[in-house]
């Protein structure tokens, strides 16, 4: 088998890295210099096809999940009337469809080519955009953004659970900080976008500018759902892309294997249930990530602070949206490190350590120091290690693919539960804009993070010294194994 075809091959141990392999594996992947020619090219693939699809899909995934903050300080609340806590039952009809969803939409991905699910998904989810823009009461929004919620609700843990089936450790933070970064673009877009449709389309055709931006969002949407479509080359055992090779197919498999991530088998039943519940991973990951993303929520309320506190419409979006471009660097910047160093644990603890001072301002609220608050507010993105941190879920349950799908999914699910809830109790519209009781929660939630992922570490390496003493043993079965045919294969000749 020559070395283009060969999905083991790898760069001999025995030959010196050369100074370009010396620096690639700097600043990209850790293990570049231990790549053969065909790997390297095989991942420069994945990456020109995966990422830059599963990338446009979350941007515009983002755009029509967060384009209702923006219709709703650019008008929708005062042409509708919407009062009280009418945006928060919104907000709240999204994420229990979202609940509703998740976990499904991975199990289904088990046994349905992604491809075609995500890109049915985001054609339903394109549907309701549009439907968005003729709504003429709060009791049409909750209608709609239910749908949106339940379409958008299946894109995130596939493509997460996606990433992870092709890519090894010391290349997927990186990967998922791309495709993460992507959705604050699209947040960030989505308020600029709203920005530039208030001041130039409000009022064409008869139709107030925050209903142009849904009809504009669900034009943009479709042809990203036929890329999703076209492109992406579902999972290494079925993937059916042109622009991969059968050799390069093997060749994938061949680094899950290495990797030690387990083939799907597509087996979903009570034997998969007892797996998932009958150890300490999904008892410890799901609650740590539900604590870890609520302490992340502040950043949904800066619109609202912003226009509470006298901020104009346009000045709302443009601010709110500012924010998350500060996150981008910072996200890729946590990845880079983590697949450097491959230790997810260090990089998570510190960023949440640094979590407790942005959170901890707003929590305070000192209004008379405006920069101040702002500044916490601009900040709030600098600590979000998402991709890290399911980088790092990935790792933990590489042992069997269909209980990785389900602590994924279910890791987005559980805090789609309380977000469902919760944000009605602390977050209520009748507390804005000070929301006291929504940001002492977040802060308390940044401050438990970082132990969380010490006891997660904690299991994690428990788990790796019990796998490499089963590795061990079996290693020395088998050499015990050898020695005995070796010894009897001796006897014959003798005889």
């Amino acid at each position: 088998m020559t070395l283009e075809t060969d999905p083991h091959a790898r760069t001999p141990p025995s030959r010196a890295a050369t100074r370009k392999e010396r620096f690639v594996s700097f600043i990209w992947d850790s293990d570049y210099y231990t790549k053969s020619e065909a790997e390297r090219w095989l991942v420069f693939k994945l990456d020109c096809v995966i990422l830059p699809v599963v990338c446009l899909g979350w941007l515009m995934k983002y755009i029509d999940q967060s384009n209702i903050t923006n219709a709703y300080v650019s008008g929708m609340k005062e042409e509708l009337g919407i009062h009280a806590n009418e945006y928060t039952y919104m907000i709240l009809c999204y994420n229990v469809a979202a609940v509703l969803m998740m976990l499904p939409g991975n199990l289904i991905a088990l046994k349905m080519r992604p491809s075609y699910l995500l890109a049915g998904c985001e054609v339903l989810w394109m549907v309701f955009t549009f439907a968005q823009a003729g709504a003429r009461s709060s009791t049409d929004l909750y209608v709609f953004r239910f749908f949106v919620g339940l379409f958008e609700a299946s894109f995130a843990p596939v493509v997460l659970f996606l990433l992870g089936s092709w890519y090894t450790s010391a290349e997927l933070a990186k990967r998922t900080s791309i495709w993460f970064i992507a959705g604050n673009a699209g947040q960030a877009f989505s308020g600029y976008m709203q920005a530039a449709i208030y001041t130039t389309l409000n009022g064409k055709l008869g139709m107030a500018g925050w209903r142009w931006l849904y009809i504009i969002c669900g034009i943009m949407t479709f042809p990203t759902a036929m890329l999703v479509l076209f492109l992406l080359p579902d999972f290494p055992h079925n993937c059916r892309s042109r622009y991969i090779t059968p050799a390069e197919r093997e060749m994938a498999r061949a680094r899950c294997a290495r990797n030690g991530t387990a083939e799907i088998t597509g087996k979903i039943g009570f034997g998969l249930l007892k797996r998932v519940l009958g150890n300490w991973r999904w008892w410890i990951i799901v609650p740590t990530y539900i604590v870890y993303a609520t302490a992340c929520q502040d950043y949904n309320y800066f619109a609202i602070w912003l226009k509470g506190h006298g901020s104009g419409v346009v000045k709302a979006n443009i601010w709110s949206s500012g924010l998350f471009l500060t996150g981008i660097p910072f996200a890729v910047g946590y990845a880079y490190l983590a697949d450097l160093l491959r230790n997810r644990f260090i990089v998570c603890f510190c960023a949440l350590c640094w979590a407790c001072v942005p959170t901890g301002i707003i929590a305070v609220h000192p209004l008379h120091i405006w920069n101040l608050m702002i500044f916490a507010f601009f900040t709030c993105y600098t600590f979000f290690i998402t991709p890290v941190l399911f980088s790092w879920f990935n790792e933990i349950a590489h042992g069997n693919a269909e209980e990785r799908a389900v602590i994924i999914a279910s890791a987005n699910t559980g805090f789609a539960v309380f977000n469902c809830w919760l944000p009605t109790i602390i977050f209520k519209q009748t507390d804005g804009p000070r929301f006291k009781k929504g940001f002492a929660t977040t802060f308390s939630c940044a401050a438990a993070s970082p132990f969380l992922f010490l006891l997660l570490k904690l299991m994690h390496d428990r788990q790796k010294r019990r796998e490499k003493a089963e590795r061990d043993a079996l290693e020395d079965i088998e050499a015990r194994e050898d020695k005995e045919k070796e010894a009897g294969m001796d006897r014959v000749v003798t005889a």
